[in-house]
Formats: structure tokens, sequence, C-alpha cells
């Protein structure tokens, strides 16, 4: 490809050294049959055959149908509410207003709902290459000021149909959407390189530790002793110091993906009050547990502080740091299964719980008991872990350089 600067007009930064002509400039309506809205029904269960997407049903990130919970339409099932080849869909109202999907046979046959709406790209255009200039930066300034309204954000179908795209030659079209899908493909490839490798990590963190055994169900062979049953205190220490005179002024939430992180960059706002004296001062390497329950986290989740050299936490949390005789890798691992789940339960029921926060007292807690190995094997466990998630980080590293690959080229390519 070549770099063609000197051009001016409707001619992009980055081209395919073949291709010199002018683009035209034409509106979304222009290129389209027709543009849609879709049914107006509720969801039910899947029949097996007949797939209703919504717009929660379309992934933020990759803009595919999202087919793991499949729903099919309650009532009158019409063709021509039908997705197929060339349709592309717009989400029309609320935060994911500008979310487009563009249709895939793979996801079988579909029925779009009411806050979606369909743009029917005429044959002589390829619709990939139309579909891919609504993932650029030009297409999502162009909806955030589009759905500027009061109250909830929108954009009806006459305004998408008067979104102005760029279109080069039909030959250009298709051989630019070609590029663009197979670097779509190598993102879909990462993500599922990913995927298995988290679920391997998660399959490995509940056969490596136990919670009712002398052992676990999955061992080094080196090791044949059997595991010490041992009431958290046992080998950890309460961390109870706080943050007097505001020694830190980062306020710390736990994330369920990134662990204990900073509420600005979490939030994009801090949670907490300016005065954070009265919180626990926490030190990297020490642990807190939040008793929120959720889906993924039944029992609360357990984090220790490594993204900061110190942070201010809320005594809702009970901080804790290992002692001498646990390896602390080990402690983030088994805090990762689902093994510490049984003692949690034996101390909070299901009916114990309020607004939100399990009901579990600081001297119940640190009673629990578990298995614990050697300090050895602990090592051993550790160190498998974490050659698995260093795998698991620089295969995020790579998707996000694909990630960054692709953006570059959307800015270069489209105008």
């Amino acid at each position: 490809m070549k770099q063609d600067r000197k051009e001016k007009g409707n001619v992009p930064n980055l081209r395919f050294p073949e291709f010199t002509g002018e683009w035209e400039t034409v509106t979304l309506g222009e290129c389209s049959e027709s543009l849609d809205y879709g049914m107006n029904t509720s969801a039910t269960e899947y029949d097996g055959h007949n797939k209703y997407i919504r717009i929660t049903d379309i992934d933020e990130a990759s803009s595919k149908y999202l087919s793991d919970n499949p729903v099919s339409p309650d009532g009158e099932l019409l063709d021509k509410y039908l997705v197929e080849d060339n349709d592309i869909l717009f989400a029309r109202t609320g935060a994911s207003t500008g979310k487009t999907y563009i249709y895939d046979k793979i996801d079988g046959k579909l029925y779009f709902a009411g806050f979606l709406i369909r743009a029917k790209i005429k044959q002589e255009y390829n619709a990939l290459f139309i579909f891919s200039q609504t993932q650029s930066t030009t297409y999502d300034k162009w909806v955030k000021l589009m759905s500027m309204r009061s109250g909830q954000p929108g954009i009806n179908s006459q305004e998408y149909a008067s979104y102005k795209i760029c279109l080069p030659s039909r030959q250009e079209q298709d051989k630019i959407a070609l590029f663009l899908s197979l670097i779509n493909q190598r993102i879909e490839t990462q993500n599922k390189i990913i995927e298995k490798l988290e679920s391997l990590i998660k399959g490995l963190d509940n056969l490596l530790f136990c919670n009712r055994k002398s052992k676990p169900a999955l061992r080094f062979p080196e090791y044949l002793e059997s595991w010490r049953k041992s009431t958290l205190k046992e080998f950890t220490s309460r961390v109870t110091r706080k943050n007097k005179d505001n020694e830190t002024q980062r306020a710390l939430t736990i994330a369920a993906q990134y662990g204990l992180v900073d509420q600005i960059s979490f939030f994009n706002k801090q949670v907490a009050s300016n005065d954070m004296s009265n919180y626990y001062l926490l030190y990297n390497g020490e642990f807190a547990y939040n008793k929120s329950y959720s889906k993924d986290y039944p029992w609360g989740a357990v984090k220790r502080l490594d993204s900061h050299e110190k942070g201010a936490l809320s005594t809702l949390y009970i901080c804790f740091k290992p002692l001498d005789n646990v390896n602390s890798d080990y402690l983030v691992h088994y805090f990762e299964s689902n093994k510490w789940y049984p003692a949690i339960s034996e101390i909070a029921g299901e009916g114990a719980r309020n607004h939100g926060l399990l009901n579990i007292s600081i001297d119940a807690y640190f009673n629990t008991m578990h298995y614990i190995p050697s300090y050895e094997e602990q090592e051993k466990i550790a160190s498998f872990l974490n050659l698995l998630c260093l795998k698991l980080e620089d295969e995020k590293t790579t998707l996000h350089l694909f990630e960054k690959q692709k953006l570059y080229f959307l800015r270069q390519m489209f105008i």
C-alpha cells in the first residue's frame, strides 16, 4: 500500500497502489433500498430455529451477534423483519445509539427488534465496505453530534439515511472490504485464543485446589502429603491501619476483572469522599475481601493490590496480608478458584444478605476453614499458574496491537 497525501477532496490518505480515481460522496439512504424499523414485540424462549436480535444482542467490542443465549420473537413472524445478506442494523436509541451489525449467515434466521433500524444495502455496493465505515472515528463523531437531544439519545431512520459515505469504485470497495475482513478474522482468532486460555486457567484453578478433601483433583506427582486444614487467621493477619492524615489520596475499588484498582481510572470519577482519613490504608501485596455478591462472584471477591504502591479502601472491606507460612501468589490463585466458597457459605446462608452485601462478621470470616499444602507445593502451583497468566497477558497485548492496527487503517482509509 502507498501513502497518497498529495491528493485532496474525496481521496483518503492510504490506498492500494492500483487505484487512483476520485471517491464520490453519497448518503446511506442513496446506498440503501430501504431503512426499516424492526418488530415491536417481546422476546420469548428460543424455539430452536427463529432468533431475535436486539440492541443488547450485539457485542459492543466486535459488533458481532451474541449467540450464546438466543431468544425468539414472541409474535407473528413476518418475512419483512428478517435480516438477510447485505443488511446492516443500526441501534436507534439509548446509550448504544450508533452501534451496528452486519448480517452473517452463520447467525442463522434472524428477526430484528424495534429499537434497531435495518439498512438494506443495494447490490451494486459492497455492504461490508459500508459497514466498515461505521467502525471509524468519523462515524462515532457523527453519532455523538446527531444523537444530542433532550432526554434519551437517539437517531431515527431519516437521520441515518442522511449519513454521508465516501465510495470508491466497486473494485476498490471489494479490495478494502476483504483487507479489513482479514484483520477482523485475526482479531476474532485472537479473542478465541484468549477465551480458551481464560477457560483453561479457571479450570486449573478449581482442579489444583481443594475444599472438603485432603487433596485436590490434580497434583504435581512429587507431592504426596495431605493438605493441612487451617483457619484463615492461621496464614493471614488482618489489616486495620487507617489512612491517617490522608497519607494517600488514591481511592481503591474491587473490579472483578482487574482486581484492586484506582476508582478514578475505573469509574472516571472518585466515588469516595475527599476526606479518606478513616479508610483503611492498604499497601502493595495486601488483600481485600469485598462482601458484595454477584452472578460471577456469588460469595464476594478477594483481590490483591498489585497495580499501586498503596491506596485507601472503605472499611466495608475486610483487609488482610499473608503470613510467612503462605505464598502470596498462591493465595491470589486460590481466591480466583471456587474452592473457598463452602467456607463462606457456612457463615453466610442465602438469607443472610443485606442491600447487596453478605452478612459476614469479621471474626467469622477469619475463622473460616481452608485446606493448604506445604509451602513448596504452594510455590509450585503458583509458579505454574503464573506462567499461564503471563501467557494470557501476552495474548491480550497482541490483541490490543491488532485492534490499534485496525483503528489506524480505518482512520487512514476512510475520510
